[in-house]
């Protein structure tokens, strides 16, 4: 009999359960007690709700207080030595855990100790804390984790396929901090850990085990796929009754896919969403020992799947394996998606019919299953209404808009570009701007406290009209302008308190858009975004900022920068529709931004800031895709800039991402100014910038937003420092590495007032500097 199964299940809970006893523990209104019983909680209501459904392989250890990958960090002794002396006992606790993930304001030596660092999860816009791997480390199984958690789903009389990261993968996405050490050097002393971790779960009861390895759809050299093959005999060996999973998702497996049919594995999970085409390679090369497990609904994206389309596949490998050696499952783990369309009862009921969250991808997997056991007319009546639902998206008149495509007909014949060089601008906007060395800025938002949340619900909810509202909005923004200008930052910004999301705030002001209300996705820890969903032709109905910027500017006589968040990344955080390419999406919004920068420069705004931290993010898995990729993305980028006077400087920021390999591409996107994300990484990113002389300015990012931790002056000066042995300093800005919404103002006034003075201690020191190297007369009469 064909199976029905799952990859993994969303950890926040259908109402952010998950967000709000993390911070509360934080806060310390919640004891660790407390915390575990809500996690418990959680777990034991997820995994019903598979059984209910009928899934006969349920995962366990999906689930993550945190991250996954910090959960493997733990789970095999991979502490990093500033961490080490935060247990009180023998063990490694939660304040261990947490203080790899948040940091702590001090250390045994009273000095603050950083987070690990935090990056993207391969293409998607979640985050995971980066594994280090020290000269010292020692591996070993620190952590019973994954089986407390079987044992734990057990005592409720569910049998569950405990989820792994696997060894490979798990060393490929970490880092050595030493050029000449690769990850896969700790793979020996690694995979006795995975050995003991397998042979104490088979004691325990399990059956079946799964180990991801999305790595594998990655380029891939031999001596990684050798790795592979070692780490698989090794396990196999270790535990003979187990039956393992190796379980790949959001690409194509290209050529590694023969030599991954041959492992010695009970079964390979295939993403057939991302990749339908290796479906026919893998039958044909699958040896009769092994079961695949196919990804047929999309664990990336809110639409319905054509059911008919994901027959035809179940059948062909049905017909060619037989119905025991098929499990049928979610592109990938459904971390990605939010977890019940049915709480969405306002929702538009024609859009509604086209989508599915969690819980509907899971029963479209049930529904898949019978029919492969069954034959279709047991799901006829699903079958047809599924069809006419898909129909009915096709030709819906709400989809299409001809004067959106010919604008991008347009735009896309012509490549946008600047009026002039920077070498040109660059002086201009110097004599309009008048700007310190190193001057100071932050990135765009401002704490939102519980009374901007409270004031913005009470509006959406019509308990405060909208005279009221706009009371309150310009009273935040006015305190936010002054309380900059006497700490002296030198560009400012409004703080955003008028928006919940940088793309949801655009996205209510654009046409082609639709939004939920508990369409929540996690981001890392407890920060969790909920995407808007792109159905339809994006069009601007209006001026979407210019009111709040330009009140903002009228306080001030410094420049206050216009916030707006780019095309790639509104596109990349939002569920994209699936029914074009994604270049026509983001040329349909560049085309929106590019009219509204137009309004901004007319409304007298010098300084618009568009924001790209997806750009990474977006780029292909597979380097022979990048080229087409960064072509399209930054030509929307340039077209969203390309309008403006000389005099207005265009910025731009990205954050957690890898950048070094594209760092050519978004020097070709020709921002006046780059923000980017650096202290976190501990300032990795100046080795970038050390082979690549990087043309325009460039704000390294010094204070880590997600940190609780307040730098000091001293801390900022000796980053500052760091940074000037590697950039000019004509060239450098001097930012936090990332917004400042999610901090509170307790935190953010002396972080910024610290920066302020490190800077001015700084330039203090440069002008002294350039003082002494000056002849004696000429100092004289200076």
């Amino acid at each position: 009999m064909v199976q029905a199964t799952n990859l993994g299940y969303p950890r926040i809970g259908a109402r952010r359960e998950l967000k709000r006893a993390l911070e509360q523990f934080w806060a310390g209104k919640l004891d660790e007690q407390g915390l575990r019983e809500q996690a418990a909680a959680l777990r034991q209501a997820h995994w019903q709700l598979q059984q209910r459904l009928g899934l006969s392989h349920i995962p366990a250890n999906d689930f993550s207080l945190y991250d996954h990958v910090l959960d493997t960090v733990l789970l095999v002794g991979a502490v990093p030595r500033r961490y080490r002396h935060v247990s009180n006992g023998e063990g490694l606790d939660l304040s261990t855990y947490f203080a790899m993930a948040r940091g702590l304001e001090a250390g045994p030596g009273g000095e603050a100790v950083p987070p690990m660092e935090m990056t993207k999860w391969f293409d998607t816009n979640y985050h995971y804390i980066v594994p280090e791997f020290e000269e010292d480390l020692s591996f070993r199984l620190a952590s019973s984790k994954p089986l407390d958690e079987f044992q734990e789903a057990r005592a409720l009389g569910i049998q569950t396929r405990p989820v792994l990261l696997g060894p490979v993968s798990f060393l490929l996405l970490g880092k050595t901090h030493r050029a000449d050490l690769s990850p896969l050097t700790w793979l020996e002393q690694l995979l006795p850990v995975y050995e003991e971790l397998l042979q104490r779960l088979q004691a325990a009861g399990a059956n079946w085990v799964q180990l991801d390895e999305p790595c594998l759809v990655l380029d891939l050299e031999a001596p990684v796929l050798r790795a592979v093959e070692q780490s698989y005999a090794w396990l196999q060996r270790a535990a003979p009754g187990l039956r393992l999973l190796l379980a790949t998702y959001f690409g194509d497996l290209g050529p590694a896919l023969p030599a991954l049919l041959q492992l010695p594995i009970a079964a390979l999970h295939l993403d057939l969403v991302r990749a339908p085409q290796q479906l026919e390679p893998a039958l044909a090369g699958a040896p009769s020992t092994l079961t695949l497990s196919l990804g047929l609904v999309d664990g990336r994206n809110v639409w319905r799947t054509d059911l008919e389309q994901a027959l035809l596949l179940v059948e062909r490998a049905v017909e060619r394996l037989g119905s025991e050696r098929v499990l049928l499952a979610p592109s990938c783990s459904l971390l990605h998606v939010p977890v019940d369309l049915e709480l969405e009862s306002d929702l538009d009921g024609e859009l509604k019919q086209w989508l599915a969250f969690a819980n509907q991808k899971l029963e479209e997997i049930v529904l898949l299953t019978r029919a492969a056991n069954e034959g279709r007319q047991a799901i006829a009546e699903e079958l047809e209404r599924n069809r006419q639902a898909l129909q009915r998206r096709r030709s819906s008149p709400r989809i299409h808009n001809e004067e959106v495509a010919r604008r991008v007909r347009e735009a896309r014949a012509q490549r946008a570009a600047r009026q002039h060089p920077y070498g040109e601008r660059r002086p201009r906007q110097r004599a309009q701007l008048q700007l310190p060395l190193l001057p100071t800025t932050t990135i765009g938002s401002f704490p939102q406290t519980e009374e901007v949340r409270a004031a913005r619900a009470a509006f959406k909810n019509g308990r405060l009209d909208a005279a009221g509202y706009e009371t309150f909005i310009r009273g935040e923004i006015e305190r936010a302008i002054r309380f900059q200008e006497e700490i002296g930052l030198d560009v400012l910004v409004h703080g955003e308190f008028e928006r919940s999301d940088m793309v949801e705030y655009f996205a209510e002001q654009l046409d082609g858009f639709l939004f939920t209300r508990n369409g929540w996705v996690q981001s890392y820890g407890s920060r969790c975004v909920r995407p808007p969903v792109i159905y339809g032709d994006v069009q601007r109905r209006g001026p979407m900022t210019v009111r709040w910027s330009a009140f903002a500017q009228s306080l001030t006589s410094r420049p206050v920068k216009g916030m707006l968040t780019g095309p790639v990344t509104m596109m990349q955080w939002s569920f994209v529709r699936d029914d074009q390419p994604r270049a026509d999406t983001c040329y349909q919004l560049a085309l929106a931004l590019h009219d509204e920068v137009r309004d901004l420069e007319a409304a007298g705004i010098r300084v618009i800031q568009i924001d790209e931290p997806a750009l990474r993010e977006g780029l292909p898995l597979r380097r022979s895709q990048w080229a087409s990729y960064l072509d399209w993305a930054v030509d929307c980028f340039r077209l969203v800039s390309a309008s403006v006077r000389d005099e207005t400087q265009i910025h731009t920021h990205m954050c957690y991402a890898e950048f070094g390999d594209i760092i050519e591409a978004i020097a070709a996107m020709d921002a006046d100014v780059l923000s980017i994300e650096a202290s976190r990484s501990r300032l990795e990113l100046l080795n970038v910038f050390v082979r690549y002389r990087y043309p325009n300015e460039i704000g390294p990012g010094v204070y880590d937003v997600h940190s609780p931790h307040v730098p000091s002056v001293s801390e900022y000066e000796q980053r500052l420092l760091r940074i000037l042995e590697v950039l000019p300093a004509h060239q450098v800005w001097v930012n936090p590495d990332c917004g400042l919404k999610t901090r509170r103002w307790e935190e953010v006034k002396p972080a910024l007032t610290n920066l302020v003075q490190a800077v001015r201690a700084v330039r203090a020191r440069l002008e002294s500097e350039q003082g002494q190297e000056r002849p004696e007369s000429q100092r004289a009469t200076s």
